[in-house]
């Protein structure tokens, strides 16, 4: 059996970066990947795909974009080249085709397994991904079967639909990329809107993010904010990343003729049922963003930026319909597909240690778990609001190494 000091899981950003600053500390170790590096990025994404930030704002630890378009949005096959780069550049010991099967704890550390062979080791690194599987409510094994379900990490464009109206399940970026997409391509499109998360892609000549960036909202740390698990649950941004950097809102959806409805309550007898609720989710995520808007304005103002951003801009409230339907009956024929946008879950059913609660979510203090020796990274709001971006990865990495080079001494 092999014996090295700790275990990385997942070739991704996450866990190359904690490879990087475990060579940094001379920490012997090795990266284990089910694929290849980069896998999620070249094999489970749709065709059309662009990272939400803009290019300027990629990094890993050492790189940065350095391409001719600092501006434009990376294709999920340009991210994934980006991240092979840093892997050959840092020369990450990764063993590719590593199919992890079991974690467990073992002598004074543990026992990793995988279809290649086993490992002991002292400390483990968790950085597998934070969507390994699409999260599906239980009502959708109602759905009649004339209706075709997809998820996001299955769908590659609108030609693999079948003929009629799609069903767009979800609100966030995946939603409302996916419901234009399917829109621009001729068919008719409901979208299906819970709680969501609006954002302009341009305020006052800059991208939001980078006034998220710079005015310090994405540096904000776990242990400040109030309500952390809820925090961690909100859905991503309604942003897309297009040469034109428009902003692709709900507004943006119904001028492109997507109906809207209410959150998808349940299906009886082969009929959707909607929540009534739509104009209050709506009045919500606009004051939510207009609250996030007024916090950009006042650091400019304090930082002195005011010249350089021009003024403050105001943007009208969603348009809501005076009525929305409240069911459509899926065995009619209007629906031909149904896309569940509705999120993404990590996938531990290999880890067995006693650190995952009852929705499958690590139980982890910004990414050190129960468990004495085992770490996560890549999660939502591990150590901070702008964690699972790439450019969030190298704080947190170097922070969670630290702990575990510090523990095994």
């Amino acid at each position: 059996m092999e014996r090295v000091t700790t275990v990385v899981i997942g070739a991704g950003h996450a866990g190359l970066a904690a490879s990087h600053f475990l060579t940094e500390r001379s920490v012997d170790h090795v990266v284990l990947e089910r694929g290849e590096v980069a896998n999620s990025w070249r094999r489970e994404r749709w065709d059309s795909l662009r990272l939400l930030t803009p290019n300027w704002l990629s990094r890993l630890p050492g790189q940065s974009y350095d391409g001719p378009d600092p501006d434009g949005y990376m294709t999920s096959g340009e991210v994934a080249d980006f991240i092979t780069r840093f892997a050959d550049a840092t020369r990450a010991p990764v063993r590719t085709g590593a199919n992890v099967t079991s974690v467990r704890p073992a002598d004074d550390g543990y026992q990793v397994v995988t279809g290649d062979g086993e490992l002991r080791c002292r400390a483990v690194v968790l950085a597998s991904g934070a969507c390994n599987v699409a999260t599906v409510p239980a009502f959708a094994g109602e759905v009649p079967s004339s209706v075709e379900q997809v998820t996001p990490l299955g769908y590659r464009g609108p030609a693999q639909l079948p003929d009629g109206g799609v069903l767009v399940v979800g609100a966030s970026a995946t939603g409302v990329q996916l419901a234009a997409e399917i829109r621009q391509s001729g068919r008719p499109v409901v979208l299906a809107t819970g709680e969501h998360v609006r954002l302009p892609r341009l305020y006052r000549k800059r991208d939001v993010l980078w006034w998220m960036h710079h005015s310090g909202v994405w540096d904000q740390r776990y242990d400040e904010i109030d309500d952390l698990d809820r925090a961690r649950r909100l859905p991503s941004p309604q942003l897309v990343g297009t040469a034109g950097r428009g902003t692709l809102d709900l507004n943006a959806l119904t001028g492109l003729g997507v109906e809207l409805v209410g959150r998808f309550a349940t299906v009886r007898d082969g009929v959707a049922l909607f929540s009534g609720g739509l104009r209050n989710v709506c009045s919500l995520a606009d004051l939510k963003m207009n609250r996030l808007l007024a916090t950009f304005d006042e650091w400019a103002h304090v930082a002195g930026r005011e010249p350089d951003v021009g003024p403050p801009e105001q943007f009208p409230p969603t348009v809501v319909p005076t009525a929305t339907r409240l069911r459509i009956d899926l065995r009619g024929g209007e629906i031909g597909s149904i896309v569940w946008a509705t999120g993404f879950r990590p996938d531990y059913g290999w880890l067995d240690v006693p650190v995952v609660d009852a929705k499958g979510r690590l139980r982890h203090d910004g990414g050190v778990l129960d468990a004495p020796g085992l770490y996560a990274l890549g999660l939502p709001l591990l150590r901070r609001r702008r964690s699972t971006f790439l450019s969030g990865i190298e704080d947190d990495a170097r922070a969670v190494t630290d702990h575990l080079a510090r523990n095994l001494a």
